[in-house]
């Protein structure tokens, strides 16, 4: 994708990748429009980068998404581009009870918010030059964690809806590129500087030379080898990388 001059919407747009991206984005001459639940959070990130413009947005409302999506056709007809990044990552145990709240909490936020989103701005991007959608997956969606089974799940089922997606609108004009993080050293888990966790400029450098590349799907090199899912094999490779997970456990928090 063309990497200036575009206008740009991302949700989630206020910390972590979303923030990162959207600052890089902006550095690089794009009109940048950032989203969240949090105004002053908004505000603290476009008053550290003017011009910037935030939006205040529940991901889980969907007539919040319809109100946004028509302001946003509405005060920036030029916008060409959708980075659907918003995401929330409970624990949760699949062997248990699973709490209802939060994962309807979970489906909604990182499922069908980029679903209900990209629906509603669709007609206008296919109106666009150079119009793109991008959707924020996980190397989850390919290797689920088992601690976090709902959402490993809901990042499956955008990886594919992305798949499908691009098919669908091959003829169009508009691409869809699908981002899959490893872990990223951001707050969406808990910022601990564990070795195991990608520093976030390290992620944001090598994510935004893969996008100005033109890829479809956006795997950093330390992922490659989970992207490569084994098939039949799968089994042995979820199970190992879950006990990995359970000797060293992921911090969960102060």
């Amino acid at each position: 994708m063309k990497t200036s001059g575009n206008t740009i919407f991302i949700t989630g747009g206020a910390s972590g990748i979303g923030r990162g991206i959207a600052e890089a984005f902006h550095q690089q001459g794009n009109q940048v429009i950032i989203s969240g639940r949090r105004k002053a959070l908004l505000d603290q990130v476009t008053a550290a980068n003017p011009g910037m413009v935030g939006i205040e947005l529940d991901i889980q409302d969907a007539a919040q998404i319809e109100a946004v999506a028509a302001r946003l056709r509405r005060e920036f007809p030029a916008l060409n581009v959708l980075f659907n990044n918003a995401g929330i990552m409970p624990f949760d145990d699949a062997a248990g009870a699973i709490d209802d709240a939060s994962a309807l909490a979970t489906v909604a936020t990182n499922f069908l918010g980029p679903v209900r989103l990209t629906s509603a701005l669709l007609p206008h991007l296919k109106q666009q030059q150079d119009a793109v959608v991008i959707h924020n997956s996980s190397v989850l969606a390919f290797i689920p964690l088992a601690n976090t089974a709902v959402y490993s799940a809901t990042k499956a089922a955008l990886h594919s809806y992305a798949l499908s997606q691009r098919f669908m609108l091959a003829d169009s004009g508009v691409r869809v590129i699908e981002i899959a993080p490893p872990w990223v050293d951001t707050d969406l888990i808990y910022k601990s500087g564990d070795a195991r966790a990608m520093p976030l400029p390290d992620f944001i450098r090598e994510t935004m030379q893969q996008l100005a590349a033109g890829k479809d799907e956006v795997i950093v090199e330390a992922i490659a080898a989970l992207r490569d899912n084994p098939g039949s094999g799968e089994h042995a490779l979820v199970n190992a990388f879950n006990q990995s997970i359970k000797d060293n456990p992921i911090p969960m928090g102060h």
